[in-house]
């Protein structure tokens, strides 16, 4: 059996290492013509640890974290609303959350597959599903590749997903720009964590080769770029507490990412049609606000590869991606959701309700120590299929 995955990011390069597991010959078509993560680094969570764990290099990724201790939500003063244990997160969902490099993560994917898997420098330009009779093929600028599965691994701005589904509306602009540094970690104490105010965040997070990842996220307009982004992240965020300022200073403005966050409001009809199977960001991109874009790629992934790995035809390839579709869509639908109401809580511009919520998340927090986890447990709780 024969598979294209298109796209190398983590839900791709997961599907098309659990395909290649199970004894599928597996193409990879990736239009960079170098192998290389987009953004800078990631939380993996506990959901996306147990994918890893279903190919066999959950450990390996473990290896990676800086620190499983506390983090907290904190005011721009520094002020704590709320902490989070890690060993708690441990005790109840059996790891705590990694913080890493995307790079990291993706090496350790990469090595899962021969080097001869990926064809590089290959645009998709389109895909016919294929039917009982046809096989599906992917349309680039120099063939028409046959396969007995394809995979849509294509991004936020699919164009396998227009394809597939030209009714739908695709992903939509949030309101939401995110900014993305990775700098060398300032000397001092502080708290890892998140920072909320004034309907913005900057999230901090150590990393274990003495570096942090950080990332901040504002309301604006959509499209809008700036000449000096360090000189823009300075301006709204330079007079928050310790770490931040510093965190802004080290960073080289050319390596700071700058991107406008995209969701799925309208959630597909489908996570498949013909022997097409589609995941990720294509279908469903989301706020990140819970953590979970790269999380939920590798579950889709491997859910996939479990699903659909063991076939031997056309009819049992299309009976996989059915019971894919109805075990992913509705989670898929569920993450956007919920990513968007978390935005909603940890952005709000409401003096009066962001009073609020720091009120109600300090006493929970003093009242309920393990609320926010038992809130998690949707999120995070996830096993792969058998």
């Amino acid at each position: 059996m024969k598979a294209i995955v298109v796209g190398a990011g983590f839900g791709g390069l997961t599907a098309a290492a659990g395909l290649h597991q199970r004894g599928w010959e597996v193409v990879v078509v990736e239009r960079a013509s170098q192998l290389r993560p987009v953004g800078s680094g990631l939380a993996v969570a506990p959901n996306g640890l147990r994918a890893l764990d279903a190919l066999g290099v959950g450990d390996a990724v473990r290896k990676l974290a800086a620190f499983q201790g506390d983090a907290a939500v904190s005011r721009p003063d520094g002020r704590v609303i709320a902490r989070t244990a890690g060993k708690a997160m441990i005790r109840r969902f059996g790891d705590a959350v990694i913080p890493a490099t995307r790079s990291s993560v993706m090496d350790v994917l990469v090595g899962l597959l021969p080097p001869e898997t990926f064809r590089l420098g290959v645009t998709a330009q389109g895909v016919e599903a294929g039917d009982s009779t046809r096989r599906p093929c992917l349309l680039t600028g120099s063939a028409v590749i046959e396969a007995d599965l394809i995979v849509a691994a294509d991004g936020v701005n699919s164009s396998l997903r227009r394809a597939l589904f030209p009714e739908h509306q695709g992903a939509v602009y949030s309101g939401i720009t995110a900014w993305r540094l990775l700098v060398p970690t300032p000397a001092g104490d502080f708290l890892p964590g998140e920072v909320w105010g004034g309907g913005q965040v900057f999230g901090i997070t150590p990393l274990a080769d003495g570096r942090t990842y950080a990332y901040a996220a504002d309301y604006a307009e959509a499209g809008i770029t700036y000449p000096n982004e360090k000189a823009e992240l300075t301006r709204r965020f330079g007079a928050w507490h310790f770490p931040i300022p510093e965190l802004i200073e080290a960073a080289a403005p050319e390596t700071i990412l700058h991107n406008d966050i995209y969701e799925m409001a309208e959630p597909l009809p489908a996570y498949h049609r013909g022997a097409v199977a589609i995941l990720g960001d294509a279908a469903h991109a989301m706020t990140p606000h819970l953590g979970q874009g790269a999380n939920q790629a590798m579950e889709d992934g491997v859910t996939l590869a479990a699903l659909v790995g063991s076939a031997k035809s056309s009819v049992e390839v299309a009976s996989g991606l059915a019971q894919y579709t109805a075990l992913r869509a509705p989670r898929g639908a569920d993450m956007v959701r919920r990513s968007h109401r978390m935005g909603a809580l940890t952005q709000s511009t409401s003096r009066p309700k962001e009073a609020l919520r720091n009120l109600g998340m300090g006493l929970a927090a003093r009242l309920v120590p393990d609320l926010v986890l038992r809130a998690m447990d949707p999120v995070v709780a996830w096993r792969p299929p058998q």
